[in-house]
């Protein structure tokens, strides 16, 4: 700022170090000010000379981008919850303390200091003092209050999780790089509540954006495409081919990065734990403690009846009524932390919110927050979507096979199928958290039996479990296979009775999505067994790789369902199996010492498991505070049992224990994953230490 000799105000400090290290912001940003609201911050005025006899100083605040709501700061301790200021005067300095209420909108804000005279009139105007306010769960009067320091630490400042994903039988992990406070990513979340719908429809939206419940609403609608300018387009089949399969991603970044530079196009493409991850990503940065939640064998019930009804042909195929009910292997969406002053007493805590685009929540592709605890009591009368959630984490699983005739026969009921291993990434470590009993009571006990009632919806259905062939039990047998193998699966027909049987056995396999989508038959076999009483039918699915890898889908899952029908009796028994087939490791190694700013080298090898070559082969690495997403090609094929290894050299740019993630991809084998830790430090030189 000019230092004009008549001025009293020559220059400002908004002193962002000393406030950003105290709000907790600085690993956002070390030179602009960013403030958490209800806790005070100071900002430095150097004057030319005193104030003269009788002048004061007036502050005003405009909020937002377009300045349109004003703010006047009050001189002492205001009620109600406004904004006020303390100023002090020492020597040439002037020092002014600001305090904004536990409520106050969050986001952008421009501050003016006017010297004004005795009269009233403005003699001199400052208005380049520009600073972000977020929301603030370390402060008990905000909203989104955590008392909890250990929990903050996991669900504001960590930048690295682990999302669970794979089936209730074999849990698998993926790591994730969320990178809150990677460059910029505060001012693309700040963008994406602007580009929201009622945004720019301007009702009343900046007045609500101190409102966490609000905020976390626009969040769910605005990180998916559907019905406005959001962040991710989702797809659940392939091809991908105009854009990015939905398993190549291994961070948030990346996703809004792109999403900002081309102007809020969607991103393609997301699937549910990219669509909770970067959720997850955009409410930490926003300051509400958020963590990402993987329910196993969840339901999509679409008419709200409790009841997931699957229906197959007589060759066991899916039939396809257009939208209809249907289970997932996994599901993933996020909790938020916070108070609901908006609704009854006993609904704080956790509320689950879902950005992935299901069904239609007031006219728009979002769900929630709805309480954690609601969902558990069968409280659904609160807002938002709780039937919803319920049925995701409660419904009846029922299989029909609809006769050529039309008849419908019903060959399964399972009450107790949906709704599994309720995951999230612990607190204390990298192990798996099960949090379940958040959600739902013991099964078959009293109370959640009361919950069930008081859902309202239930009719018993009788279990035929255990009707149907009665004395004929199947199962389906398999180890973990590998994919590029092949494998055995066994099918075991065991006869309790007394008598013998003659029945027919159909075995088919199927390549699967997560979400239940059928890619394709692999192999079918059809087989009559004659079964003595006491005596068990063992029959062999030999699975080639040749013969899988045509079907297979991104998500390497081979469906099994195995059909057990006896001529004259009119129950068939069916059962199903969904078999991972896991992917080779990468192997990341980062040796030395890593030093904040000093130059570091990682090394990332892959050893090619399949009989074929693999082509187009290129390795995508990012890591919060150490890199941003970069790609390094493989040169020429990879042959099978060939390995290859690539280095890559990076400088840390943020202290701490950083996770360096690795993906790899090529024309037959993709999203292979791999990571490693790296703790950074300081190099301890007391010249250097100044300043960080």
């Amino acid at each position: 700022m000019a230092n004009h000799h008549n001025r009293v105000i020559t220059e400002v400090d908004v002193r962002s170090h000393e406030n950003n290290l105290a709000h907790r912001t600085r690993e956002i940003d070390r030179e602009r000010l960013i403030v958490r609201r209800g806790q005070p911050f100071s900002i430095t005025l150097q004057s030319s000379e005193p104030l003269p006899p009788k002048h004061y100083m007036e502050l005003v605040l405009h909020f937002g981008k377009r300045d349109k709501t004003m703010v006047k700061v009050q001189r002492e301790r205001g009620t109600g919850g406004r904004w006020w200021f303390v100023q002090q005067e020492v020597q040439d300095e002037i020092l002014l303390t600001l305090h904004s209420p536990a409520d106050a909108l969050i986001g952008q804000y421009s501050l003016v200091v006017l010297v004004m005279s005795p009269e009233g009139h403005i003699k001199e105007k400052t208005d380049k003092i520009k600073f972000h306010l977020l929301f603030n769960p370390w402060c008990k009067d905000d909203e989104v209050y955590l008392p909890d320091e250990s929990l903050l630490q996991e669900y504001i400042m960590n930048e690295n999780g682990v999302i669970y994903m794979g089936s209730k039988d074999y849990i698998d992990t993926r790591d994730w790089s969320y990178g809150q406070f990677e460059d910029y990513v505060m001012d693309i979340c700040l963008e994406i509540l602007d580009n929201s719908n009622e945004a720019l429809k301007n009702h009343q939206d900046s007045e609500s954006r101190g409102d966490p419940v609000y905020i976390c609403r626009i969040i769910s609608a605005m990180i998916n495409s559907n019905g406005d300018r959001g962040v991710l387009s989702g797809r659940w089949q392939e091809p991908y081919t105009d854009g990015v399969s939905p398993s190549h991603w291994t961070g948030s970044v990346p996703i809004l990065q792109q999403w900002s530079k081309s102007g809020a196009r969607a991103v393609k493409y997301g699937q549910c734990w990219v669509f909770a991850a970067v959720a997850c990503t955009v409410l930490r940065c926003l300051g509400i403690p958020t963590r990402v939640i993987t329910n196993f064998n969840s339901a999509h019930d679409v008419d709200g009846n409790l009841s997931i009804d699957v229906l197959y042909n007589e060759n066991l195929e899916r039939i396809d009524r257009g939208r209809q009910d249907s289970s997932w292997n996994f599901h993933c969406w996020v909790e938020s932390w916070m108070r609901r002053s908006d609704l009854p007493n006993g609904n704080d805590g956790w509320q689950v919110l879902d950005p992935t685009p299901q069904e239609l929540s007031e006219g728009t592709f979002c769900c929630g927050p709805c309480p954690v605890a609601a969902i558990k009591e069968g409280n659904l009368s609160v807002k938002y979507d709780a039937p919803f959630i319920f049925a995701e984490v409660n419904a009846d699983m029922v299989e029909w096979i609809v006769r050529n005739d039309g008849h419908r026969q019903k060959v399964r009921v399972d009450e107790r199928y949906v709704g599994k291993y309720i995951s999230t990434k612990s607190v204390w470590g990298e192990h798996r958290e099960d949090v379940t009993q958040n959600y739902k009571y013991p099964e078959g006990s009293i109370k959640e039996r009361d919950a069930y009632n008081k859902a309202g919806q239930r009719t018993p259905v009788p279990n035929n479990e255990s009707t149907g062939l009665k004395n004929l039990q199947l199962s389906i047998k398999h180890t973990k296979p590998v994919f590029g193998t092949d494998f055995d699966v066994i099918i075991e027909v065991k006869n309790d009775g007394d008598k013998d049987v003659h029945a027919q056995l159909t075995v088919l396999a199927l390549a699967m999505t997560y979400n239940s989508i059928h890619q394709g038959e692999c192999q079918r076999q059809k087989v009559s067994i004659s079964l003595r009483a006491g005596r068990v039918h063992r029959q062999v699915l030999r699975l080639r790789y040749e013969d899988y890898v045509r079907c297979v889908s991104e998500h390497y899952l081979i469906g099994l369902k195995a059909f057990l029908e006896m001529p004259g009796e009119n129950e068939p028994i069916m059962k199903t199996a969904n078999i991972p087939l896991s992917k080779p490791e990468l192997l990341v190694q980062v040796p030395g010492k890593a030093v904040l700013f000093e130059q570091l080298t990682s090394i990332i090898s892959f050893t090619n498991p399949l009989s074929v070559p693999l082509k187009g082969g290129v390795f995508t690495v990012e890591g919060a505070g150490l890199l941003a997403a970069t790609e390094v090609p493989v040169k020429g094929d990879i042959a099978p049992g060939q390995k290859v290894s690539v280095k890559l050299s990076f400088s840390p740019v943020r202290t701490g224990v950083r996770k360096i993630l690795v993906d790899f991809d090529s024309d037959r084998l993709k999203d292979v994953k791999g990571v490693a830790a790296v703790v950074v430090r300081k190099r301890h030189n007391p010249l250097i230490m100044r300043y960080f």
